[in-house]
């Protein structure tokens, strides 16, 4: 399957195009990142596009002068096709590969819909409907995790950090579906998934 591309442009030039290949890419002026912009504007740690399965979501790591997508500020945003990411007067236009094929078989078909209760820690209690595809939990660059709702369930993925266990067992490296009373630990938070 083909994966989703960044094509990063400066001053209308592409000076680079890069496959997403991995679960996580950083972009930022240190070497170390995956997508080096080397200019004194970038922040060292920028931003960063975790991916989970066909959905990429971009992260601002509290850069210095921000990250935009189509012209507005962000924190945190998932990814569409044609999305062009801003850092400073750097251009990443984001390609979704699947985006033709995955109208056919859209995982929206689900009729179930599922719901997380927060059992433990200062949101005890507080009940969240998951009406998105993907929907994150978790604090990125701590730990975080990713409910993905697909056309034969919900599964939970572990997407960055220690990996979140489901009733006391470590999620792995492919997603892990979910039952009805599941429980979902990260990092001493426990939710509890149910289905409606």
């Amino acid at each position: 399957m083909a994966n989703a591309k960044l094509i990063v442009t400066l001053d209308g030039e592409v000076i680079r195009e890069l496959e997403l290949m991995r679960d996580r890419i950083t972009i930022g002026r240190r070497p170390y990142n995956d997508i080096v912009l080397d200019t004194p504007s970038i922040s060292g740690e920028h931003a960063m596009i975790a991916t989970v399965l066909n959905e990429s979501i971009l992260e601002d790591l509290n850069s210095t002068n921000g990250t935009y997508v189509n012209g507005q500020p962000i924190k945190k945003h998932f990814l569409q096709n044609g999305d062009v990411i801003e850092l400073v007067k750097y251009r990443i236009e984001y390609l979704d590969a699947a985006h033709a094929g995955s109208r056919t078989a859209p995982s929206r078909s689900v009729d179930k819909s599922g719901n997380l209760l927060v059992l433990s820690g200062s949101n005890a209690g507080t009940s969240l409907p998951l009406t998105k595809e993907v929907t994150t939990l978790g604090r990125p660059g701590t730990q975080l995790a990713a409910i993905i709702k697909r056309s034969n369930g919900f599964a939970v993925s572990h997407v960055e950090g220690p990996a979140p266990l489901v009733n006391q067992e470590p999620v792995g490296a492919t997603p892990h579906p979910l039952a009805d009373g599941d429980i979902i630990d990260l990092s001493g938070t426990q939710v509890q998934f149910s289905l409606r």
